[in-house]
């Protein structure tokens, strides 16, 4: 099956915009050496397989060479690695003995006391027999390298693999002379193949696959240059991890998903881990960073994925930060990575969320700031392929290198926004029928799987092929055998959406036309989230109710909210249970204004089956100031002295999401509209359900970017927008995203 390819060369992407090598490399290796400055040497190791051949008998990927590209512009320009540090081994470069020779020349011999090192790998795991069964399955984890094929009449009939074992990992990170090593390992060792449109990255394994004589003498030539016993081997292995800290994208029964985000493919866990750190303005302990991280990944991967923190026992290197460097440069979206003649140039886009990769529209437009926080420079972003960007420099203070920071100032939403689902095979025969249908119904566009992004999938619920604790998780009613209903893209029933199995796919089409306004609404909602990018000093957390610690869930702008903004930062969410809930608790959101001037607020609610209510604001009968917050209050929400309801999670179980306006610019038109819906059913207090969820939050977004006036287009900040579509001044607006499960 033909894959787009949307990573191109470094040399390619130089070659077509007319750069030279010497460009791009002396400069960033000056950057380098300014971040690397009075620090240890930085060396990394980085791998990432996606050509699988087919004679391996299990399935390619197609995420891995990125998540190398991910941490390796990430290592460079956010912690000071030296590219010559850097070594890196995709595809066909990545067979067993290449891997192996590369981590004892590279990392181990020249590694020493106090250095930075980095290993990290993408691809697929998998499981053999241990004959020292660490574990009562008697399994010992692995990596499959690209070389490793699975023997003749698996899995009835058992053999050797050329993989390389976790035993041995061990041996080969405890050779490694800095107590200052890091491990990331984005694969996993259950399930395998494909789920929904999410690509597993676990190979098939089973008690009959040893291990090669390869690994034996391995291990037997550690022991030596070790000098440790087999039996001091083995129970230090059993005691926790060699060296260091060794960060796994899932637990041992979980699955790491390689997902499509627009054009992008890569590991879901290494691009919000890389995402994560480009957006940071402070160093904080490894083991805060992880939490944020795995509620993340499983809202995007949509299975659970929780990424597992191991340090050595006595260490405690989970209170040093990720990669034990501290960072000292300002957050950003990207980087410069190639300057031409002219006003041409080339960025890097690592910083990006994986769901905002859709709105980077042309006309975008980014700051370029130096490692001080200086405003050198402005680019617009013309056109992107993958995380590559091209673009035009608009003014500059002098002459721009690559290395400096974007941070992004404008953003030139799309006009066109689609909901797009993936018809699975399940529909069989009905799949014409199912296409007919979806094209009948506006801003909707059916494609098949594994072929690039798709939000959700049309399909039969058949029970043979469902994980059962999977639905078990929902708290829902299995749905009837072969009725037709909506899968999340990792393959979960969403819930409320299947009937009966006599129904037709048309009707049941048209019976999910609510469901399908409601998710089109929610993904046009968060293009314009700015959580990272948004300059206003506001914050909400979630508690339960009448407590006035504990909170559940905490979100605010990262560059509004900092060490340079009016008031304290928040602290991570501090619950001993962060992101969950029980059915049947009673909530409240505190949202606070730290601004020196007055801001207009909204929140919405998606619960797990996709309804979108409107909580704030909630009193229908006020006048057009019902949003305003005044400089430096707070606002409970409800509140119990004025309100007259309560907040109280409830079926159906799940990820539930509150969606956050802050704005200086009033909320009028969407108001207007919310309070229309109140007065059809007489209400007038209380949270609101949208009949009409896209047309409430377009009405939303023109309120936030209608255009100031007649002179838009002749500012510096906005030149070259656009004449029409919606514009999100990070200065003026920021648009939110709170997560929790209700379980």
């Amino acid at each position: 099956m033909k894959r787009r390819r949307f990573l191109e060369s470094s040399g390619a992407c130089l070659a077509a915009l007319g750069l030279g090598g010497l460009d791009l490399s002396r400069a960033g290796d000056r950057y380098g050496r300014v971040l690397a400055k009075g620090t240890p040497r930085k060396l990394a190791l980085l791998v990432g397989i996606n050509a699988y051949p087919e004679s391996t008998l299990y399935a390619p990927l197609y995420g891995c060479v990125t998540d190398v590209r991910l941490q390796r512009e990430l290592l460079i320009h956010r912690f000071g690695f030296q590219q010559a540090d850097i070594l890196t081994l995709t595809d066909a470069q990545a067979t067993r003995t290449r891997i192996l020779e590369a981590f004892e020349q590279h990392l181990i011999g020249q590694a020493r006391p106090g250095d930075v090192v980095v290993f990290h790998f993408s691809g697929h795991g998998s499981r053999i027999a241990d004959p020292d069964r660490d574990h009562s399955d008697g399994l010992n984890s692995t990596f499959v390298p690209v070389d490793s094929r699975l023997p003749a009449g698996f899995p009835a009939n058992g053999g050797v693999v050329d993989d390389i074992t976790g035993h041995s990992f061990f041996l080969l990170s405890r050779a490694v002379a800095s107590e200052n090593f890091t491990a990331v390992l984005d694969s996993c060792h259950s399930g395998g193949g494909t789920r929904g449109n999410l690509r597993i990255r676990a190979r098939p394994g089973n008690a009959r696959l040893e291990g090669s004589p390869g690994e034996r003498e391995l291990q037997r030539r550690w022991l030596s240059h070790l000098n440790l016993s087999r039996e001091d081997y083995i129970r230090q292995r059993r005691a926790g991890v060699a060296n260091g800290v060794v960060i796994a994208s899932t637990a041992r029964d979980q699955l790491a998903a390689d997902a499509t985000f627009d054009d992008v493919d890569c590991g879901v866990f290494t691009y919000l881990l890389t995402q994560y750190l480009w957006q940071q303005t402070r160093s904080s302990p490894v083991r805060s960073l992880l939490p944020n991280i795995a509620r993340s990944t499983t809202r995007l991967s949509t299975t659970r994925q929780e990424p597992l923190l191991e340090v050595r026992p006595g260490s405690h290197q989970e209170r040093n930060p990720l990669y034990a460097l501290d960072q000292a440069v300002p957050p950003g979206d990207g980087v410069l990575t190639g300057v031409g003649g002219g006003a041409e140039v080339e960025f890097w886009l690592g910083g990006v969320a994986p769901l905002g990769l859709p709105s980077l529209g042309s006309g975008s437009v980014y700051s370029l700031v130096d490692r001080s926080g200086a405003v050198l420079g402005e680019v617009r972003l013309d056109s992107r392929r993958g995380l590559i960007g091209r673009g035009t420099v608009l003014r500059s203070r002098g002459r721009l290198l690559p290395g400096l920071l974007l941070q992004e100032k404008l953003r030139d939403l799309p006009g066109d926004v689609a909901l797009v689902i993936g018809l699975d095979p399940s529909l069989g025969a009905d799949r014409p029928e199912a296409e007919r249908a979806l094209g009948s119904l506006p801003r909707l566009r059916a494609a098949p799987l594994q072929q690039g992004e798709v939000h959700y999938i049309l399909g039969r619920f058949l029970a043979a092929s469902q994980r059962r604790q999977a639905s078990a998780a929902t708290g829902e009613a299995w749905p009837e055998e072969g009725s037709f209903g909506l899968f999340t893209p990792g393959g979960e029933p969403m819930p409320g959406a299947f009937s009966g199995a006599r129904e037709t796919v048309a009707a049941a089409v048209q019976r999910l036309r609510p469901k399908f306004k409601a998710l089109l609404a929610a993904r046009i909602f968060r293009l314009a989230l700015n959580g990272d990018a948004s300059r206003l000093n506001v914050t909400v957390t979630m508690r339960p109710e009448g407590q006035a610690s504990g909170a559940v869930a905490r979100t605010y702008p990262t560059r509004g909210v900092g060490p340079s903004a009016a008031g304290a930062a928040p602290t991570p969410a501090d619950s001993d249970d962060p992101g969950r809930l029980r059915l049947g608790t009673a909530v409240q959101f505190e949202v606070t204004n730290r601004e020196a001037t007055a801001i207009h607020l909204s929140l919405l609610v998606i619960d797990p089956s996709g309804e979108m209510a409107v909580i704030f604001p909630n009193n229908w009968t006020a006048d057009a100031e019902a949003t305003r917050m005044e400089p430096g209050s707070s606002l409970l929400i409800p509140d119990p002295r004025s309100d007259g309801f309560r907040l109280v999670t409830q079926e159906p179980r799940g990820m539930v999401e509150v969606l956050v306006v802050a704005s200086r610019r009033p909320i009028r038109q969407a108001l207007k509209a919310f309070q229309a819906i109140a007065g059809q059913s007489g209400q007038t207090r209380g949270p609101v359900t949208l009949a009409e969820p896209v047309t409430a939050v377009e009405d939303l977004l023109d309120d936030l970017t209608a255009a100031p006036g007649p002179t838009r287009g002749g500012t510096s900040g906005t030149r070259g927008l656009a004449a029409v579509g919606r514009v999100v001044d990070n200065s003026q607006i920021a648009t939110l995203s709170l997560s929790f499960e209700v379980i």
